[in-house]
């Protein structure tokens, strides 16, 4: 059986996952930030740790304590974590501190805190979930497209780092699922700007139109990382949902178009080799 550390299992994916891991009789310490999560105890076995994973001690002593109580841990999740939606411009020092402390230096100290513990054992992986807009960024939230960015920038370095330890890393990029996402529970809004009308705004609007709408199922999804997880040879990326596909595909056929239309200006910075 699989012993996990997730964090956010209150809701969303990181609640499916911690069910569907359950399910199959895992071990799941999972994180919360209170309350209890909605989860069956029939089958596997739950331990629930309150944790703000911006706090950075508090992240720490979590992973310590995790591993004193399970022995060992295989699968780390770096789950929790909110988004920002607004013009970059509107974004005030505190949003944007409180989003990177969440979002990008709470999955850091996690990692640093496990990974001693994972060398030790010789094996383990680290699931990071991203979001499609770490890859191919829109209007209108910029900001948590940053700081998926980061993660996903980290996750790649990361991979290469600890591949000689037998410990293996996956950044998970969702798109659109129908969890609580785009509610008042997760998400936060800069003030808004008339000036931005025509691209934030409009963004705004479909993010409004799409809530609880979402193509995405977070059970399925739940089952997707099941399975790179139990995979002899997982992805380092991972896309979850059509419309995650399509948009990584839009975006890789524009940076191609353009590292083309452009080949000839880049490669004119080298050094003039003499023949």
């Amino acid at each position: 059986m699989t012993t996990w550390f997730i964090t956010g299992i209150s809701r969303g994916l990181g609640l499916s996952l911690a069910k569907a891991a359950l399910a199959e009789g895992d071990t799941v310490i999972g994180t919360v930030r209170n309350g209890t999560p909605d989860l069956p105890a029939d089958r596997g076995t739950l331990h629930v740790v309150t944790l703000d994973v911006s706090d950075g001690a508090a992240a720490e002593a979590a992973v310590a304590q995790a591993f004193a109580q399970a022995g060992r841990i295989d699968v780390i999740v770096n789950n929790a974590g909110y988004g920002l939606l607004g013009a970059i411009e509107q974004a005030s020092d505190a949003e944007v501190a409180r989003l990177f402390a969440t979002d990008v230096f709470g999955p850091f100290r996690i990692i640093r805190a496990a990974l001693p513990h994972l060398r030790a054992q010789g094996s383990g992986h680290i699931v990071n979930v991203t979001s499609i807009a770490g890859r191919a960024p829109g209007a209108g939230a910029g900001l948590y497209a940053a700081a998926k960015h980061a993660l996903e920038g980290l996750s790649a370095s990361l991979a290469q780092e600890v591949a000689p330890f037998g410990i293996k890393v996956t950044a998970v990029a969702p798109g659109a699922f129908r969890t609580d996402f785009l509610s008042a529970h997760s998400i936060r809004k800069s003030d808004a700007d008339p000036a931005y009308a025509a691209s934030v705004g409009r963004s705004s609007a479909a993010f409004d139109a799409m809530a609880g709408r979402q193509l995405g199922d977070p059970d399925r999804a739940a089952q997707a990382i099941l399975a790179l997880v139990r995979s002899d040879n997982p992805p380092l990326h991972l896309l979850l949902g059509s419309d995650a596909l399509r948009r990584a595909r839009e975006k890789l056929d524009a940076v191609i178009g353009e590292i083309d239309a452009w080949e000839d200006l880049t490669r004119g910075t080298d050094f003039t080799v003499n023949a």
